[in-house]
């Protein structure tokens, strides 16, 4: 590892794969928030926003009753339109079969 800076408060070393190491006064390694702190401060990393999946997060969170209930709405509105589909297809056959006789 190279040593990148050397403060009293900690050392920034890289890694051969291009990452970095820290590690504190008290030669223990730094991780977490404390090394991004760092790495950013030193304008070796940048620090990125993670996208924000809220959208597509609550699209597939359906409770059973929200299923329970757009099937019957769904069943019903089915319902009302075969019905109202029968009772046009009804009265043709009626006057097909009057015309036959």
């Amino acid at each position: 590892m190279k040593t990148i800076k050397k403060t009293a408060e900690y050392t920034i070393y890289q890694k051969r794969n291009n990452r970095y190491a820290v590690k504190g006064a008290n030669a223990n390694w730094l991780n977490g928030e404390e090394k991004v702190a760092i790495l950013l401060a030193e304008n070796l990393i940048k620090l990125t926003q993670p996208t924000t999946p809220e959208v597509e997060a609550e699209a597939p969170v359906d409770t059973a009753e929200e299923t329970a209930e757009e099937t019957n709405e769904e069943a019903s509105a089915e319902g009302e339109l075969s019905a109202d589909s029968n009772d046009e297809a009804e009265p043709t056959e009626e006057s097909d079969s009057d015309k036959a006789s």
